[in-house]
């Protein structure tokens, strides 16, 4: 993996941004950073996701008169596996360089900690444990799920145990209280 993508998974992990964007952001916003070229979904007139390959980005409002409200964004980490390098956006790509097809998560544990940024071990959620690890980082609230084990029709064929799956922001303290109450 080159250092550059690296240091794009570890500037989302420490700040809970993705080129600065917060999960809180415009739609208008995240199209100025991250460009034009997205594929939209709309789940009824209160949801929508645009999807720019390696992250997406989740809106929701009250009512289809209301403005959108920032939800959560996920960086879709095992799509690269599948031979999509390019699959991170141009203005990624111009950024951070290259991007890898597996992201090893020692590698990316490791280059955090070396920043003294940690990351918990938290329960995966009911319908992904054991095939899935979850980790936190409680100051920026991302959470990254790892492939924990395999399964022939849970897991992806072409990651191995220990690979990252996604990297998700923001998992609040709250979730991760209430994992932890359904599991103990």
């Amino acid at each position: 993996m080159t250092p550059y993508s690296l240091a794009f998974y570890v500037d989302v992990v420490t700040t809970g941004t993705v080129l600065g964007l917060r999960p809180t952001d415009s739609p208008d916003r995240v199209a100025e950073v991250l460009g034009p070229d997205f594929a939209e979904n709309s789940f009824d007139n209160r949801g929508m996701c645009r999807d720019y390959g390696l992250a997406e980005f989740f809106w929701d409002r009250a009512s289809a008169n209301r403005p959108w409200s920032g939800h959560h964004f996920t960086l879709q980490v095992h799509r690269l596996a599948h031979g999509g390098r390019t699959l991170a956006n141009e203005r990624l790509r111009a950024r951070y360089g290259r991007f890898a097809p597996r992201l090893r998560f020692e590698k990316l544990q490791r280059l955090l900690q070396r920043r003294g940024v940690p990351l918990l071990e938290i329960p995966a959620g009911p319908a992904n444990a054991p095939y899935y690890r979850a980790f936190w980082q409680p100051d920026s609230q991302v959470a990254v799920s790892v492939i924990g084990t395999y399964g022939e029709y849970s897991t992806p064929d072409k990651l191995r145990v220990g690979d990252v799956y996604t990297i998700h922001a923001p998992m609040t303290a709250d979730e991760v209280e209430w994992r932890s109450a359904r599991v103990g």
